[in-house]
């Protein structure tokens, strides 16, 4: 998968980016608080609401929930997160090296869950969209899912 957030033959863009940042971590449970609070931290620049600082952390947990259940359900491995902010949009993506989705519509509609047996409730993908501006999803069995997700903050 593409990890790019920032596209090297975009020279407007690269004026507008403010900050950024990329940490890899392994596919543990226990790592995605971890993540939710880096990518909250790395926003307090921009003053974010409550509610912001919520939606955003409720996303990225979501992200990071799926490359750990579905994305390497058959080992461990390593998650990529990596954010940045162009004005006052953060930009965050998640990406896993895991065994990745055949059917990303059918994988994003609500309930969908490819694991009833875990109780998980098919809804990560849902959450994403209702609490960000903006969520893209790229996959291909066997070679991973990216999830890069949008939000202004104002």
């Amino acid at each position: 998968m593409d990890r790019e957030i920032l596209r090297e033959n975009d020279a407007e863009q690269k004026k507008r980016l403010v900050n950024e940042m990329q940490i890899v971590f392994e596919s543990k449970s226990e790592n995605e608080g971890f993540a939710r609070t880096a990518v909250a931290s790395f926003i307090m620049p921009l003053d974010p609401t409550i509610d912001d600082l919520a939606d955003i952390k409720t996303a990225v947990s979501e992200a990071v929930t799926n490359c750990v259940i579905h994305g390497y359900e058959m080992g461990p491995g390593k998650i990529f997160l990596d954010a940045a902010v162009w004005d006052r949009t953060l930009v965050v993506s998640v990406t896993d090296e895991g065994r990745g989705i055949a059917d990303i519509d059918k994988a994003m509609e609500p309930m969908y869950t490819t694991k009833p047996e875990l109780e998980r409730s098919g809804m990560g993908f849902s959450f994403m969209e209702a609490f960000m501006d903006a969520v893209e999803v790229e996959s291909a069995p066997g070679r991973g899912t990216r999830v890069v997700m949008q939000k202004a903050i104002r």
